[in-house]
């Protein structure tokens, strides 16, 4: 390949693109070696603690090169992490410095600390490449417009940017893979599906593959192990992250360093407060998609698949409530505008082929179902998933892990010896394409089986179990006409209410 035209060409992207000069293999050289000409140029949206966190596949790919960072914040040591240090003890393993930022307690992030640590990584282990420097962004449009030679965008935002980046690059002819989920409103998500469609390009949803256990139950549920599938109990310890039962009334100063109109994107105007920013953005019905966009995206998308289910029918929520005393009378508390604590939240699917109607259970916050009396004296896991049918009930770990069959008062595992599902799959050549599932597609290949446009289901029903809970009410959906048909006062949830410049 002589020019970066054809490289695009074989990519598969149809967008511009600039002049692109090859490096003699001579030159380069040495194990692994991959051609510019045949790399992946990346942009890389959302540098906090889930985008750092994933940051060593993409920096170790040798089939990869991280052209663009962006995030509307530059550099602070106010994100949200699980353990303490471990994101600055992330980056100095990226880095192989034991002692960057060893005066700073807090955990880091933004575009800047994106910047260095690329820059850094490609010097120490690939030098020999002579890539050029990261270009860092605060505004991803501006990005999609000066980086004319990207393939592909990664987006890891909090969720109200997802649909708004995702097809903007699209509509660039850029590859796209975003964290979950798709959108937290069912317009943007099917714009997302649609627009992913209509261009042709590459897409992955990244959660897909983590819940790959519970979709091989499930296809052993349509071979028929536990006769008619009647339930589905799916349940999390999620929230792990603040959920605020009040908006915050003071008024803290921005810091130095975050542009919060961007980071507002297509969101109205509010002023800063961080208990809308990094991890805590999740609670929020305006910013984030709570406990079932974060977590059932990875157990259940293999199931609703595999049970070849149609979009949901129904949704009906059961929120746990706070209470406030006003003029010496307390009462339970109702908002429009946070995730409340935990909840339960029953979906229902149509019939199909020799299946019933089924009913899908969601439960978040602490509350879990009743187990099965053949295993009530067991200690019930934070997280897990029960499937009931009309001659059994498979028990398994949230993401389908150990599954046991309860049948004819035995229970047993659900995999004999000669069941054992298969590992591993298709080999692919170069260390990133095995231990980045969607790269193959992004260089040409087969669609990935994480694609965007199999996603659909899932999205739905996770969008709708937001408009239950935000309605107070069960609210029957028509999915063909996106229209809520009980309640037209729950259609507004369907949809968001953008900025002046910023709608989809």
């Amino acid at each position: 390949m002589s020019s970066d035209t054809n490289r695009r060409e074989f990519l598969g992207v149809t967008a511009p693109a600039a002049a692109f000069t090859i490096v003699p293999r001579h030159v380069l050289g040495g194990q692994g070696f991959v051609p510019p000409s045949d790399k992946l140029t990346l942009a890389h949206v959302g540098m906090g603690f889930q985008g750092f966190s994933e940051l060593g596949g993409l920096l170790s790919a040798p089939e990869i090169q991280i052209v663009a960072v962006c995030d509307p914040n530059a550099d602070s040591s106010d994100y949200v992490e699980w353990s303490r240090g471990g994101l600055r003890s992330t980056i100095r393993r990226y880095l192989d410095d034991p002692n960057w930022r060893e005066s700073d307690n807090g955990s880091p992030g933004g575009r800047e600390v994106g910047r260095y640590v690329v820059d850094t990584y490609y010097a120490k282990q690939r030098g020999e490449e002579k890539f050029r420097a990261v270009n860092a962004y605060e505004d991803f449009r501006e990005m999609l417009e000066k980086e004319k030679d990207i393939d592909a965008v990664k987006v890891m935002t909090p969720d109200h940017h997802h649909a708004t980046i995702c097809v903007a690059a699209m509509k660039k002819g850029k590859h796209v893979m975003v964290h979950k989920p798709l959108a937290n409103r069912m317009y943007e998500q099917r714009l997302v599906i649609e627009t992913a469609r209509q261009t042709k390009v590459a897409t992955h949803l990244l959660a897909h593959g983590s819940g790959a256990e519970n979709g091989r139950i499930a296809t052993r549920i349509m071979e028929g192990v536990i006769g008619p599938l009647r339930e589905i109990h799916n349940w999390t310890n999620r929230p792990v992250w603040p959920q605020y039962t009040e908006i915050p009334t003071d008024r803290p100063p921005v810091p130095k360093g975050m542009n919060w109109d961007l980071w507002l994107g297509p969101s109205l105007d509010r002023p800063y407060h961080p208990h809308y920013t990094h991890a805590v953005f999740r609670g929020w019905y305006e910013f984030g998609g709570g406990c079932m966009a974060d977590m059932g995206i990875y157990s259940l998308w293999p199931v609703v698949n595999a049970l070849q289910l149609g979009p949901p029918l129904s949704a009906q929520a059961w929120p746990i409530h706070s209470c406030e005393i006003v003029d010496c009378v307390s009462r339970p508390t109702r908002n429009d505008y946070s995730y409340p604590a935990g909840c339960k939240i029953r979906f229902k699917y149509a019939a199909r082929g020799n299946m019933p109607e089924l009913d899908l259970f969601w439960y978040d916050g602490g509350v879990r179902p009743r187990p099965p009396v053949e295993i009530e004296t067991e200690d019930q896991p934070i997280e897990g998933i029960y499937y009931v049918g009309d001659r059994g009930t498979i028990v398994a770990g949230f993401n389908g892990q150990n599954p046991r069959l309860i049948a004819g008062g035995k229970i047993t595992p659900l995999w004999g010896e000669a069941q054992t599902p298969q590992r591993g799959g298709q080999q692919q050549s170069g260390a990133g394409r095995r231990a980045l599932p969607w790269l193959e597609a992004f260089m040409g290949g087969p669609p990935s089986p994480g694609s965007f446009l199999n996603a659909a289901v899932i999205s739905e029903t996770v969008c709708l179990g937001t408009v239950a809970l935000r309605a107070g009410r069960k609210v029957v959906f028509d999915s063909a006409n996106m229209k809520i048909t009980n309640y037209p006062e729950a259609n507004k949830y369907l949809v968001r209410e953008y900025r002046p410049g910023w709608n989809l």
